[in-house]
């Protein structure tokens, strides 16, 4: 079977194994609750792997990106690989301060 054709554009399909994304969320001193999410963190099995390996820094970190509930703007962090259980609440909305 031939793919869709629509409008000059052929579109084909491909699978991709997604999981679950891990998730963190902490709260600032202005009760504004930031969700944080190491990139790539959606894609699973070997692509995870490769994903995570090429976007690991030299220094072991990996990009986390944090989006507000509210009006601020959604930051960018290099954090430990291993962020999720190694950083308190507090050293999370630190990082997030300082980024901003």
């Amino acid at each position: 079977m031939a793919p869709p054709f629509c409008g000059g554009i052929r579109y084909t399909s491909f699978n991709l194994h997604l999981t679950a994304m891990t998730q963190r969320e902490v709260t600032d001193q202005n009760n504004l609750t930031w969700t944080c999410v190491q990139a790539y963190a959606g894609l699973g099995g070997e692509a995870a792997e490769k994903a995570t390996e090429l976007s690991e820094s030299e220094a072991g970190t990996v990009t986390v990106v944090c989006t507000p509930s509210g009006q601020a703007q959604t930051v960018r962090l290099a954090l430990p690989k291993d962020w999720i259980e190694s950083l308190s609440d507090e050293e999370m909305v630190q990082q997030i301060e300082q980024a901003q």
